[in-house]
């Protein structure tokens, strides 16, 4: 079943916001960072790049008596806000093979929904008897969309045109995050039994196990052609190739692992919600962390279209920005819902200290 509704548009207005980058001409150097607060923005979860060149993110705000909402912030500081009654404690989201964002709502109707937000604005809900808690989500190699669905032990599949496949399997045990791997099949966390899976697009689930996985959160394909996961038990980094073998980095900085994602300069790049900082960990396990004011309880991370990686931070109610010291040149406007490789180009500014956030906030019906 689906529903879909427009946006409609409340005044906007500006606040002044503090950063702690440093503007340059070109990239900033590696390291810095820059904060974006504003009441619009409660309790940030996960943030994606989206097709338009701006980074999208969940914020399930009902726990603050607020309305649960999507938020989207330009590479320039502009946000925007779009709340709508089809969005129920939102919280993984990644952009779609269709140009707009996907979405998993881990409650309502019943025990959970997959939504879709267009860069319009319009807002779409699917619902099926097989979905139930759903958390992690990603486009798969086939096209479709992948979930994890935590209550019911099983990986969903979702049509851009709405159409849901359940499956299970042994070893799939209150499975949180899902990314597409090197090898056309989908790979995510098993919080439940501490392994890695691994399911094909005809469903055949592999099940890893091993030294060092320990609450595994967070997972994300590296430049290595590897699955890089967090280990939220241990606090470490753990690695994966697709022929199921296990490393394990551990690094006294490491501290609550959860976000992971891969940088535009090769490393990856992870949350560090237990000391609130911002974690780097190369290819070849050498680990670099980065504090910085406004940081607090980091939760997801992702690339974004200007060489930095953009993060949540829930415990402050902000999007932070690190630089990685890759500078890429910043893409045209881009409003179409076409996927275009222009975001994955990954583009350009440095947010100085005096930068400006503007909000607008939408409510769709």
């Amino acid at each position: 079943m689906l529903l879909a509704a427009a946006a409609a548009v409340l005044p906007a207005m500006a606040v002044p916001v503090s950063a702690a980058g440093v503007t340059s001409a070109g990239a900033a150097k590696r390291g810095q960072v820059s904060t974006y607060a504003d009441a619009s923005i409660m309790s940030p979860l996960v943030i994606a790049a989206g097709s338009d060149g701006a980074m999208w993110f969940t914020d399930d705000t009902t726990t603050f008596g607020g309305r649960d909402s999507i938020g989207r912030i330009t590479t320039a500081g502009v946000a925007t806000s779009y709340i709508n009654r089809r969005m129920t404690d939102p919280n993984w989201i990644t952009a779609g093979p269709d140009g707009a964002l996907w979405f998993t709502n881990r409650s309502g109707p019943g025990p959970g929904s997959i939504g879709r937000i267009t860069t319009a604005g319009v807002v779409t809900r699917y619902t099926n008897p097989t979905i139930s808690d759903p958390l992690g989500i990603a486009a798969g190699p086939d096209g479709a969309l992948w979930f994890t669905n935590y209550d019911n032990n099983s990986i969903g599949r979702i049509t851009t045109a709405g159409v849901v496949t359940n499956y299970t399997g042994t070893g799939i045990t209150e499975p949180r995050e899902i990314v597409a791997g090197p090898d056309r099949a989908l790979w995510f966390t098993n919080l439940g039994n501490n392994s890695i899976g691994r399911i094909t697009a005809a469903g055949v689930v592999t099940d890893y196990t091993g030294t060092g996985i320990s609450d595994p959160r967070g997972i994300a394909m590296g430049s290595d052609g590897a699955l890089w996961f967090t280990n939220l038990g241990n606090n470490s980094i753990g690695r994966i190739t697709a022929a199921g073998a296990i490393t394990n980095y551990a690094d006294p900085s490491m501290s609550h692992p959860l976000g992971i994602a891969a940088g535009p300069d090769g490393a990856l790049w992870f949350t560090n919600e237990g000391n609130n900082s911002i974690g780097r960990i190369t290819t070849a396990g050498v680990v670099t962390n980065y504090t910085g004011t406004g940081i607090s309880y980091p939760w997801a991370i992702a690339a974004g279209p200007d060489g930095a990686m953009w993060f949540t931070n829930s415990g402050s109610g902000s999007i932070g920005r690190i630089s990685t010291g890759v500078a890429l040149p910043r893409p045209a406007t881009h409003t179409s819902e076409t996927p275009s490789v222009l975001f994955l180009a990954l583009a350009a500014g440095v947010v100085g200290s005096a930068a400006l956030l503007v909000w607008r906030r939408r409510v769709t019906q």
